[in-house]
């Protein structure tokens, strides 16, 4: 599953939530964020359509530490840069 938030999107591989006992992602959202994320049928889903999300979306990033730290590392979010490919390619580090 993957959402955008507005600079930013979340990337969750369901088949690393399976097994989670903490759904520590949810309660990271709920404490940090706007409640995005949610536990339904026992599985982490986004709540509401693709327009909600991105107006809603904080963009705190507290889903993916927890889930790293307390959860089983199944979230990802990219954040692009603008400019970063082309700092990287003047300085040699790509």
């Amino acid at each position: 599953m993957e959402f955008n938030e507005r600079t930013i999107k979340i990337i969750i591989d369901e088949s690393k939530c399976e097994g989670c006992t903490t759904h520590a992602c949810v309660d990271a959202c709920k404490t940090f964020s706007r409640g995005i994320l949610e536990l339904k049928d026992g599985k982490v889903c986004a709540n509401g359509s693709a327009e909600e999300l991105e107006r809603k979306g904080t963009e705190c990033l507290a889903c993916e530490y927890e889930c790293w730290f307390r959860g089983n590392g199944a979230i990802t979010i990219e954040a692009p840069i603008e400019g970063l490919d082309a700092y990287r390619q003047r300085h040699g580090t790509n």
